[in-house]
């Protein structure tokens, strides 16, 4: 029979919940420039970055800058201590023509379902060199207007070439991909259409410093000389062995051609016409070969390249229960960023904590070169001799096509007795002492009798117990009746998101008027512009990439909505836009309570 504990005339009802939680990751949509004052004819680096993964991305108005450069794509992977981050970042090398104070709008990205934006950039330009302009305005002849390209006769005069410095490969091992651009005509703009995708790759772009100008050479190419730039620079490193394609790299160009000449003034000055010309490499197949299985160590983790490896220690002697720093550092060339985690033994006396990952690696055309240091935190808890055995390192070297094991050297620490009260509990019995002051982690066994009931416990049969028991089948008709309300209710998404539009829009108006109280005049507009963009999103059924001001004025409409109210609206977005990177005529309570009115209003017509 179960023993059950005493308590007479009493039940413990215990109810168990399990809910599932679900952490999203803060996600961030940035830009930036690597310098806020410039002078007309330097070079700067506009980047818009984002901590995820983002598609439809839209950028700001640039004409008022000459593009040299993008956009120019890049994805970043940093690993600490098991937690991966992820970051994509799309950047564009400009050059000011102009002096004066500029305002770069918001870029716009879509990640999962919702469009972020970024923040205005305020960038002042000063007087520097200066800068050629194209002037046709005598050359009444001419015409400049854009057109579509013969795309027989520029492909021999401009195109894209995609290059390696290696087509067969081991699994792991690294290679260059550089995209080359040959011309024999001028230039006068371009953009890139799409970038390759990579699969089957990692890879590591070769970022170019942003006061490097792009350098121009002179190549002979199948018999024909042609001016080359590199237009992008990548590391590869193969995931999987077999062949794998690498996807064409499609570029728009606007050539400048000449033209035939009309008369004998265009004889004497010439003549030309800008054409549009798209172009893109021709796809590349690289030959991955499997690693050999022949002489694979048995620690080996996927290292392809050539490494060294070290390892260090901050003091060889201290007390019980103070901390060691134990430092790994491998170093050289290859897949740093792939290397897995190492195998450590360290004395069972030791507590060790998981370890800090540091890298610090270049990208260039020759590689990716650098180190990775792993720095473990130890603490030994008794007195003692101890020591740190050598850590065992495999790669494989595709030069040599041969495994490499290198060994760091070992450690000898001596430990001296630390404070009682501080050592951790022994069971030996010279350290019952210790067991006593630490008694709230160790307890001895009782030994006298439980207070438990008896067999004769008049709970069996009892009112509670058949409460008990009809509670049961209650609860579940109660919970099978909630599940089908809850379900019917929530079963139109149109109208659950037309319910909760007011709600929503409370939060932003909420912490807006908090921010007003702070007075941080940009975190408030930001609220009052996303409080009022996310209403309108859930109260017309309208995603956040359709969003925009004629879209909403035209929607409210076909819901009979007052033209003086949408006017109003429309008035109100573009007071808070103008906020997040001007100055306004309006303050901002008188912001925030027409906010907060034209919100009711709709409330109050829909």
């Amino acid at each position: 029979m179960f023993k059950i504990m005493k308590t007479k005339y009493y039940i413990l009802a215990v109810l168990l919940f399990c809910a599932n939680c679900l952490f999203a990751q803060d996600i961030k949509f940035v830009a930036s420039v690597s310098k806020n004052e410039v002078g007309t004819g330097e070079q700067f680096e506009l980047t818009f970055s984002v901590n995820g993964n983002g598609d439809h991305f839209s950028p700001p108005n640039l004409s008022r800058f000459v593009v040299l450069s993008g956009p120019n794509q890049s994805t970043s992977m940093t690993s600490i201590n098991g937690n991966t981050t992820v970051s994509n970042s799309i950047s564009y090398v400009l050059m000011a023509a102009k002096e004066g104070d500029y305002i770069i709008g918001p870029a716009f990205v879509i990640v999962n379902g919702s469009r972020l934006a970024t923040n205005g950039i305020r960038l002042k330009v000063v007087k520097g060199q200066p800068v050629q302009q194209q002037n046709n305005q005598g050359q009444s002849t001419q015409d400049n207007s854009v057109m579509e390209g013969n795309t027989a006769d520029i492909s021999k005069s401009l195109f894209l070439r995609a290059a390696t410095n290696k087509t067969t490969v081991y699994q792991g091992e690294q290679l260059s991909l550089n995209y080359r651009l040959y011309t024999r005509v001028g230039i006068v703009d371009s953009r890139v259409d799409k970038l390759p995708d990579l699969n089957g790759f990692y890879n590591e772009d070769v970022k170019t410093p942003q006061q490097q100008r792009v350098q121009w050479r002179t190549e002979t190419y199948k018999g024909s000389k042609y001016n080359v730039a590199d237009v992008k620079q990548t590391i590869l490193f193969a995931e999987h062995s077999g062949n794998i394609k690498i996807d064409p790299f499609e570029m728009t160009f606007i050539a400048r051609l000449a033209a035939p000449s009309r008369d004998i003034m265009d004889q004497f000055f010439g003549d030309y016409k800008d054409v549009k010309y798209q172009a893109k490499s021709i796809p590349l197949v690289i030959h991955v070969k499997p690693l050999p299985e022949a002489g694979k160590p048995a620690g080996f983790a996927g290292a392809v390249g050539h490494f060294t490896i070290e390892t260090t220690v901050d003091k060889t002697e201290l007390k019980a229960n103070e901390s060691l720093n134990y430092q790994i550092k491998i170093s050289g060339s290859g897949n740093i960023k792939l290397l897995k985690a190492l195998t450590v033994n360290f004395p069972p006396d030791f507590e060790k904590y998981d370890p800090k990952v540091t890298d610090t690696v270049t990208e260039n055309e020759n590689g990716v070169t650098g180190s990775r240091i792993y720095n473990y935190l130890l603490i030994p808890r008794h007195q003692g001799n101890y020591t740190i055995d050598p850590v065992q390192f495999s790669y494989f070297n595709p030069v040599t096509q041969k495994y490499v094991s290198v060994s760091s050297k070992s450690f000898q620490v001596k430990v001296n007795k630390g404070l009682a009260e501080k050592n951790v509990t022994s069971l030996a019995a010279d350290n019952q002492r210790d067991v006593k002051l630490l008694a709230k982690d160790i307890r001895y066994i009782k030994t006298g009798r439980a207070d438990l009931s008896t067999a004769g416990d008049p709970f069996y049969g009892s009112v509670w117990y058949v409460l008990l028991l009809a509670a049961g089948p209650l609860l579940c008709v109660a919970a099978f009746v909630y599940r089908n309300w809850n379900r019917k209710n929530n079963s139109d998404v149109v109208k659950v998101k037309n319910r909760r539009a007011g709600k929503e829009a409370a939060k932003h108006l909420a912490n807006a008027e908090k921010q007003l109280a702070s007075k941080n005049t940009k975190e408030f507009y930001d609220a009052i512009f996303k409080g009022m963009y996310g209403y309108l999103s859930d109260k017309l059924n309208l995603s956040a990439a359709d969003l925009n001001k004629e879209t909403i004025a035209s929607n409210l409409k076909l819901r009979a909505v007052n033209d003086q109210l949408i006017s109003k609206l429309l008035d109100t977005l573009d007071l808070c836009e103008m906020g997040r990177y001007a100055p306004v005529t309006l303050s901002e309570q008188e912001v925030f309570e027409k906010a907060k009115s034209i919100i009711n209003e709709i409330e109050n017509e829909i």
